[in-house]
């Protein structure tokens, strides 16, 4: 009988968490001007994929999904920064508003409401 207080369940939950912040570390040292760098997302292990998330769920905030952490964190710059590019076309130049990324999404139509 396991007399300590971990179950073998629990400690692979801590095995995860510490394999995160480490490989969120290394990541971040490698990439140190990354969008997950600097804004540091949520990391979320769902079955085989990773999941890096900004932002309150994943419908509103900016999210990656890869099978390891990396992967999962490269793909959340992409998106951070897809959401920071003006959109293909004359948007700019004939004075439309450029996309906004979508983590300031939820605050715009908040200020609209108001």
């Amino acid at each position: 009988m396991n007399n300590n207080n971990h179950t073998p369940h629990r400690h692979r939950i801590v095995d995860y968490a510490a394999a995160a912040i480490e490989q969120m570390k290394h990541y971040s040292a490698a990439n140190p001007g990354s969008p997950s760098a600097m804004r540091r997302p949520q990391l979320f292990v769902r079955g085989d994929l990773w999941i890096a998330l900004l932002g309150p769920n994943l419908e509103e905030g900016i999210v990656g999904i890869g099978p390891t952490i990396a992967a999962a964190l490269r793909a959340f710059d992409a998106q951070y920064l897809a959401g920071l590019r003006p959109p293909m076309g004359n948007a700019g130049k004939i004075g439309l508003p450029l996309r906004s990324p979508r983590v300031f999404g939820a605050a715009r139509r908040q200020n609209q409401d108001a």
